[in-house]
């Protein structure tokens, strides 16, 4: 049994491998986006059947319609770079909740909704789009079917572990040792990566639809002054939000550059 779970894992390490278009990176995902995209549809309908949409306001029409030129942005860099057809089983969709937590979320293909709390953060337009690129970055990249495939992995050894461990007390500390071990070792930064990645995919998407990538640095000082104890950076699902800033100032030119090749010289 323990020799059966063990060769699960490293078949499933192995064959599921899918490139993300924009760093060329192989990620592990055994989530095919026929199967996951529907259930995360349904989730979504739900969530918005159980909280209070906000619809026909301005910022709700400036939610769509940013989101609306982050995607098509999205797909034109796709295209030229040699994925057509990329986001074809994608539906977007964008809505504001009325909450007051600071948040923004994206479900596996494209349903993103932005929460009333964080408006004031966003201030206008461009930083609405810092959000929204992020957000996008997240769909795109599969991050949601990423983090899935990862939480099975982990599952599959634990039951891998206890399968081999006959002694219940030695089982016990097992089950402390490797949660620990794989959440800090493991699951986090394996999060903090997606947002770095998204951060990255994100500046480089809202550039080429015309916003401003220097704003996206802005945004998170905004964030930072609003202050909120937040644990160590190696105890995140998040990069702190110095890292952030820090990385946004870096790959701010860079995200200019590559909106230069679709024609956008000025921005929002």
């Amino acid at each position: 049994m323990k020799r059966l779970l063990l060769a699960i894992m490293l078949f499933l390490a192995v064959v599921a491998c899918k490139t993300n278009p924009f760093t060329g990176k192989k990620t592990l995902n055994f989530y095919p986006n026929s199967q996951i995209f529907p259930m995360a549809f349904a989730q979504y309908d739900q969530f918005l059947n159980e909280n209070k949409v906000v619809e026909g306001t301005s910022e709700a029409k400036m939610i769509t319609n940013v989101g609306q030129r982050i995607s098509s942005a999205a797909e034109r860099w796709l295209d030229a770079n040699g994925y057509p057809g990329y986001l074809k089983d994608y539906k977007w969709e964008y809505n504001l909740v009325n909450d007051e937590t600071v948040n923004a979320w994206c479900m596996p293909g494209g349903k993103i909704v932005f929460y009333t709390g964080i408006m004031p953060i966003c201030q206008d337009e461009t930083g609405v789009a810092v959000v929204m690129g992020h957000e996008v970055a997240h769909a795109l990249a599969d991050h949601g079917a990423q983090r899935m495939s990862a939480g099975t992995l982990q599952q599959i050894g634990a039951v891998a572990g206890n399968v081999a461990i006959q002694d219940p007390q030695k089982r016990n500390m097992f089950n402390q040792a490797y949660g620990l071990g794989t959440t800090i070792g493991g699951m986090l930064p394996f999060s903090r990566s997606h947002e770095t990645e998204a951060d990255r995919i994100g500046i480089q998407i809202m550039a080429i639809a015309g916003y401003n990538p220097d704003e996206a640095a802005d945004l998170w000082r905004r964030m930072k002054a609003k202050g909120g104890q937040a644990p160590p950076e190696f105890l995140s699902t998040h990069p702190s939000t110095d890292t952030r800033i820090k990385n946004l100032e870096a790959w701010a030119p860079l995200a200019k550059q590559e909106a230069t090749k679709f024609g956008v010289t000025s921005f929002k």
